[in-house]
């Protein structure tokens, strides 16, 4: 029965290990699993197909002949940053310390069942694109006509500049960085106390009538009761 292809945008594995048996085995398994793999019988190969291709993570055999494993990941940790997934049948423990102070992200030690190897590099795509999310930051929010730049601290409606005090600006940087997210009236002041909440509202005010079409009933900036404010964005 043959199995459904892996789709275009499937990650991309590069299967590096001199032994043709294993990389058809793990290839073929790899595949079933929904992702596209290229291979490659020795480092010259892989940085051919490196050269070449992207990759979402690399499975690179220990032992191979001419440049090993230990030798290929540590040059190409030093030029790329992927995911690589080590190897072996070496189990001693100086040997595992070795392959991840090289830059390494798991081991692996022959033999080893196909399932555990493709839990491992589900493990690390998943982990690598949570850690992405957190560290990529928009440059810019819409909500309703009204475009904010972060970077800028611009507001514009539509084509038109929208003028804000620098106290408006901070705010609305503060909001659009965590769009949809409540904002505490202390994180906006500061200060954890009457006087410092009536101050947030009267700017929250201020900013309201600059962005809202009906100040009274805000759709943009919110208010979340007891609590602070949020930022609707598209």
């Amino acid at each position: 029965m043959a199995h459904a292809r892996p789709s275009d945008d499937a990650p991309h594995i590069l299967l590096v290990d001199d032994d043709s048996r294993i990389r058809v085995l793990l290839s073929s398994y790899l595949k079933e699993n929904g992702y596209r793999v290229s291979e490659a019988a020795t480092a010259g190969e892989a940085d051919k197909k490196l050269a070449g291709l992207d990759f979402d993570l690399m499975i690179l055999d220990v032992m191979m002949p001419g440049e090993s494993g230990f030798d290929f990941a540590r040059r190409f940790r030093n030029a790329r940053d992927m995911p690589i997934i080590l190897l072996t049948a070496l189990s001693e423990a100086n040997e595992r310390i070795n392959g991840l102070e090289i830059g390494a992200d798991d081991y692996i030690t022959k033999p080893f069942e196909p399932r555990e190897l493709v839990l491992r590099v589900s493990n690390i795509l998943k982990r690598r694109q949570t850690d992405q999310a957190a560290t990529e930051k928009p440059t810019e929010v819409t909500f309703g006509p009204f475009r904010f730049d972060l970077e800028r601290l611009e507001l514009h409606r539509d084509d038109e500049r929208v003028r804000l005090t620098d106290r408006e600006r901070q705010l609305l940087k503060l909001f659009a960085e965590q769009p949809r997210e409540t904002v505490s009236r202390y994180d906006l002041t500061g200060e954890g106390n009457a006087l410092g909440e009536r101050t947030a509202d009267v700017q929250i005010n201020r900013l309201r009538r600059k962005i809202e079409p009906n100040p009274a009933d805000p759709s943009y900036l919110q208010t979340v009761r007891g609590i602070g404010y949020r930022l609707m964005t598209d």
